[in-house]
């Protein structure tokens, strides 16, 4: 009950934010009382922070297996990093494209625009480890790098898959789709995994 609790407040404070999203109009859809509101999480600001701790978690369930190998196992060789890397980025895209993940990104993005202690719930809770993961894996394949080219390499490589949920009605317009069937997805996933293993099987320039 209260991860469905959680799941409708999630929904609630990413489209309507927190000030818009009531506490009464989630324990009724929830169908629950209000006061398990405040007996579970002590009033509306601890279900927003609750919220955030939610999305970390279930984000970081979804990558614990590839988090769980490459700390297990992690490559030796550049050419075994990109790999890891791609398989990695991969996986995030089709989180991506997961409707459940709607929901969290509403949320998420005015977390971005506005930030507030529930986003340093979700960097420490998931954001970080797995970007400090993508650039580890950045930094081997690309020895080349400097840790802040290698963080701005993460940025831009993660960004093409977060494009498929915060931009996606451009994206569906831009591939002439009404919605991201599985060939088209796909399509994206195949490109945005051989855009990163150019960019990091590139070689250094020299001056």
């Amino acid at each position: 009950m209260k991860d469905v609790l959680l799941d409708i407040a999630i929904a609630h404070f990413g489209r309507l934010g927190f000030a818009g999203a009531a506490t009464r109009a989630i324990a009724k859809e929830a169908d629950t009382a209000m006061s398990s509101i405040t007996y579970h999480f002590g009033g509306k600001e601890g279900l927003y922070l609750a919220c955030a701790d939610h999305i970390a978690s279930c984000v970081s369930n979804r990558f614990e297996p590839v988090v769980a190998a490459l700390l297990a196992d992690p490559p030796d060789r550049p050419e075994q990093a990109v790999d890891a890397l791609c398989g990695f980025l991969a996986t995030f895209a089709r989180m991506m494209l997961d409707p459940k993940s709607e929901d969290w990104s509403y949320f998420i993005v005015r977390e971005q625009h506005a930030p507030t202690e529930a986003f340093e719930r979700l960097w420490d809770g998931v954001m970080s480890r797995i970007l400090d993961l993508a650039v580890g894996l950045i930094r081997r394949a690309r020895a080349d790098f400097t840790l802040p080219e290698a963080r701005a390499c993460a940025i831009g490589l993660w960004g093409q898959a977060l494009t498929l949920r915060t931009a996606r009605a451009s994206v569906c317009r831009i591939m002439a789709v009404t919605e991201l069937d599985p060939a088209t997805a796909d399509i994206l996933i195949d490109r945005f995994v051989a855009n990163t293993r150019c960019i990091l099987s590139a070689q250094p320039e020299h001056n």
